[in-house]
């Protein structure tokens, strides 16, 4: 099980979610990252969920 990093942002920079979960897999991490995405209202935002290898996995400019 590994730590991943959900952020999302607004235009200018400002952070509207930085938070870590746990998850199995990158793909379960995927998952989980637009389920809470979807539940912050956040999906259409600026966002990024990262691997704890730093391997990118959901990216919204």
């Amino acid at each position: 099980m590994g730590v991943y990093k959900l952020t999302a942002f607004e235009p200018n920079g400002h952070k509207l979610i930085d938070e870590a979960f746990q998850a199995n897999s990158d793909e379960e991490a995927k998952v989980q990252g637009e389920q809470l995405l979807i539940e912050k209202d956040l999906l259409d935002k600026t966002h990024r969920c990262t691997s704890p290898q730093g391997k990118l996995l959901l990216f919204h400019p």
